[in-house]
């Protein structure tokens, strides 16, 4: 009988032990969403609220940009991600910020190199200035309600 793979296999270690130290396991969502996401391919995940989707995504875009040199200013922006309002904050706070500092903690501890990636919101009460920073220095991640990125599309 052949071992099943364990989803935090494909994480680098700073990232596997905050997940085991913050969590019992993976959910479902989680462990089948990984190997697709983790590899690069589209994917879907289809699972009830709060089943971990947010931060199944989150997580292999912060082991991405953790571990990884970074880019050159104008392919900086590498992760967009779209909620709605009433989300947003919860949605940032829990699966990134939290996740990054804990993750940054892990690695530091072990002597681990790695940067912490530039986090932007933008939304409708975004100033201007704010706006006008982050299109010249782009974030790593911006974090977006579905109307404000209608309006930086079009």
């Amino acid at each position: 009988m052949t071992r099943r793979a364990d989803p935090l296999d494909s994480f680098r270690p700073a990232v596997r032990r905050w997940f085991e130290t913050s969590f019992a396991r993976p959910t479902a969502a989680q462990a089948k969403g990984w190997p697709s996401i983790v590899s690069g391919r589209s994917t879907l995940l289809l699972a009830p609220t709060g089943s971990g989707k947010t931060l199944a995504a989150f997580l292999a875009a912060i082991d991405r940009l953790m571990f990884s040199p970074e880019p050159p200013k104008k392919e900086r922006c590498r992760i967009l991600y779209v909620s709605p309002l009433k989300a947003l904050a919860v949605d940032v706070e829990r699966n990134l910020r939290a996740p990054i500092a804990g993750i940054a903690a892990a690695a530091g501890a072990a002597g681990e190199s790695f940067r912490i990636p530039a986090v932007a919101i933008r939304s409708g009460d975004t100033p201007s200035a704010d706006r006008a920073r982050m299109a010249r220095t782009p974030p790593d991640v911006l974090i977006t309600t579905p109307e404000s990125l209608y309006l930086m599309l079009t």
